[in-house]
């Protein structure tokens, strides 16, 4: 399939010569190593990056193609196939026939009846968070990451697995030796034995090992008590029940039940991490937000009726999302040879759709760099292509999540800035770690005080 009938073109881009400067600066900033390609070459580049070749996409039609039209011919590419080796074959790195089996699985408990049933539950984890906060109130300050954690986790363990994640204290630790074993995986492209007993990949097998032994102890008290058996972990022990080999099973619900949780709840937090930080550098959307949690909650917990009225609320999500989206890089391997805006990809090529940098075009986004949540308030200019704007993803492959972690972060943002004020640490600078999702570096310390 090709966009083009045009002769194919090559992208452009530096000599094989810089690749060793160019996969230092990939371990270094990402960040600036997507920018400046797209800043120095334009929207289609070809960077060569230790011993492999990128190839980077940086137009909406572009990611159109890759992404949905030509989908089919295009699997998980670059750090999710190194991420395999910790994370194991779940849904975020699995391919082809598995992959379809999982997400056919998985999908009916993201449904958006079954969503909107969970309001309740995101209402009572969001007033465990704020409670906890308040505690803090003219302390010293708080690792806010830690608290975002604890609420995203607790989120997903009442919504999709009926059970209390509050009861494994340090889950949240150990899945963040995961994903640094992940990342550790794309930086050196998997050529660093993981026997090597280097300090990260001990803490790495130590949390891996805990995390298989949380998975055990969930599926235990599942076979111990009723529940809801349309949840997910009741659709995952059934389907991987009826595995031949028992072994396979075990670890295909291992490795499913790892993945989703660490990507729902670290995707979540990071967009409530980033949100709560622009609120902070921009105190009149705060207030706003305030004000309206204020007039459509009053002194009571949200339900699932309230996002029609929290509609502010949900364009600083939007917003948030779009200056720092929680999915910031969509890596692709192509099956077959392509033709993609006129430029030829060869077969194995490894592509690059980033959200980040297609978000911060200032071809679709006036002054892109620029906090604005009227952006996306009713009646705000829309006139910009469906593909300038893709924080879950898209196509096949757009995240199944999506409509809870919206449930959760607009509910929450909500419950938060109605009660109160959370403020930066001066000498705290905040850096994009952009790791499995794009979090901040250090945590986001803040100090809490009443709104």
């Amino acid at each position: 399939m090709t966009t083009t009938t045009a002769p194919a073109r090559t992208l452009p881009g530096p000599s094989r010569a810089a690749a060793v400067r160019l996969l230092m600066l990939m371990n270094r900033d990402r960040l600036a190593l997507m920018s400046g390609a797209i800043g120095r070459y334009g929207d289609a580049c070809r960077l060569p990056v230790g011993h492999k070749t990128l190839y980077i996409f940086n137009h909406p039609a572009y990611a159109k193609h890759v992404l949905a039209d030509n989908a089919d011919n295009y699997r998980k590419g670059i750090g999710l196939v190194h991420a395999r080796r910790a994370l194991g074959d779940g849904l975020l790195t699995s391919e082809g026939r598995l992959w379809r089996e999982q997400r056919k699985v998985i999908q009916p408990a993201f449904q958006s009846r079954r969503i909107a049933q969970q309001a309740d539950a995101v209402a009572a984890e969001g007033a465990r968070l704020v409670d906890r906060l308040r505690g803090h109130v003219g302390s010293g300050p708080v690792r806010l990451v830690d608290e975002l954690t604890s609420l995203t986790l607790g989120v997903l363990g009442r919504t999709l697995l009926d059970a209390d994640l509050h009861a494994f204290p340090d889950i949240g630790g150990d899945f963040a030796a995961v994903q640094d074993q992940a990342m550790f995986e794309l930086s050196t492209l998997s050529m660093v034995p993981m026997w090597i007993p280097l300090p990260h990949q001990v803490r790495f097998r130590r949390a891996r090992r805990r995390l298989e032994g949380v998975v055990d102890r969930l599926v235990a008290e599942r076979h111990s008590r009723s529940g809801d058996d349309e949840d997910v972990l009741s659709r995952l022990i059934r389907s991987t029940s009826r595995e031949s080999d028992p072994a396979v099973g075990r670890a295909r619900l291992r490795d499913e039940l790892v993945t989703l949780l660490l990507a729902g709840h670290e995707t979540t937090a990071s967009t409530l991490s980033w949100t709560l930080h622009l609120l902070d550098k921009h105190p009149e959307v705060w207030r706003r937000v305030h004000d309206e949690a204020a007039g459509v909650l009053g002194d009571r917990v949200p339900v699932h009726g309230d996002l029609h009225g929290l509609t502010y609320t949900t364009s600083v999500i939007q917003e948030a999302m779009r200056l720092y989206p929680p999915v910031w890089l969509l890596p692709r391997i192509a099956n077959d040879a392509d033709v993609v805006g006129g430029f030829r990809v060869p077969a194995g090529a490894d592509v690059l759709v980033s959200p980040y940098t297609l978000h911060r075009d200032p071809r679709f986004w006036p002054e892109p760099d620029r906090f604005d949540p009227g952006r996306f308030t009713a009646g705000a200019d829309t006139d910009r292509p469906r593909y300038a704007y893709i924080p879950f993803g898209a196509g096949p492959r757009f995240c199944v999540g999506s409509h809870l972690g919206m449930l959760e972060a607009v509910l929450v943002l909500a419950m938060i800035c109605r009660d109160l004020r959370l403020a930066g640490v001066p000498g705290r600078p905040v850096v994009a770690e952009p790791m499995l999702s794009l979090r901040i570096r250090g945590g986001l310390p803040v100090t809490v005080h009443r709104a």
